[in-house]
């Protein structure tokens, strides 16, 4: 399945650098609007887990049918 991101909240929680309010929104940015292939939104949780690095605290897609 292929999966648009319209919004996302990544915890950066206990990072040892820590971003400023800017940055962080810049690299949530980064997500919204791109597109993802996975099984389900579990799969997508953890492939753009993996990809980013930080852990999703809050997810909103849209399923694109093809």
């Amino acid at each position: 399945m292929q999966f648009q991101i319209t919004y996302i909240e990544f915890d950066f929680g206990d990072d040892l650098y820590p971003m400023t309010e800017q940055e962080t929104e810049d690299f949530c940015d980064d997500y919204v609007g791109t597109f993802w292939e996975a099984d389900d939104g579990d799969d997508l949780v953890e492939e753009i887990t993996s990809a980013a690095g930080y852990c999703i605290k809050s997810i909103d897609y849209r399923t694109i049918l093809k």
